[in-house]
């Protein structure tokens, strides 16, 4: 395994810390390791050895070959070409990734209010588009980026035929949220 590999291991331990609950101060009492040490190998800047790997994974009631194969089965390489997906909304990455993102096509105007959990931004890649976003209104045309933080209350919709608009956000299922306790 090379030091990039090893490295990547970090999201994998952070993911299961987050599903089981576990604070790094927890994780630190059942590892021996340090909260400052912890933190440098979830944030992918430190390599833990061996055995620091295999303290970290009992702490977290794992295997050190899970730890491996969920940073693993994070890298992926997925090709999604124009002509996949229906007229109106596309999918641009598939499955469960920490990514959300769609292409939206044509004249759009669902009337309904979007609220996210996590951050987005909105590329108007061709026509033009008005956004409703915290009591004020955009008009963004080809070219324009919105970005909007997570918890806004916002709607669209397309003004021009043809316009194509890309939206990618952080999935709902990632809690991209800044938590100090952790």
């Amino acid at each position: 395994m090379d030091d990039k590999e090893a490295l990547r291991v970090g999201a994998a331990v952070r993911r299961r810390r987050r599903s089981l609950g576990l604070t790094l101060a927890a994780v630190a009492d059942r590892s021996g390791l340090s909260v400052p040490f912890l933190s440098q190998i979830e944030n992918e800047r430190a390599r833990p050895s061996a055995r620091s790997l295999e303290r970290v994974a009992e702490a977290l009631e794992t295997t050190t070959a899970a730890l491996h194969a969920a940073a693993d089965s994070a890298r992926t390489v997925d090709v999604v070409r124009a002509h996949d997906g229906g007229p109106g909304v596309r999918r641009v990455a598939r499955g469960g990734h920490q990514l959300h993102a769609k292409e939206y096509t044509g004249e759009q105007d669902t009337g309904r209010e979007y609220q996210h959990r996590n951050d987005e931004v909105m590329y108007i890649a061709d026509g033009a588009a008005e956004v409703e976003a915290e009591g004020r209104a955009y008009r963004l045309e080809r070219g324009d980026t919105l970005y909007l933080s997570g918890g806004v209350r916002h709607r669209w919709r397309a003004t021009e035929p043809g316009t194509r608009i890309l939206v990618v956000a952080v999935a709902e299922h990632i809690d991209a949220t800044f938590d100090t306790r952790r």
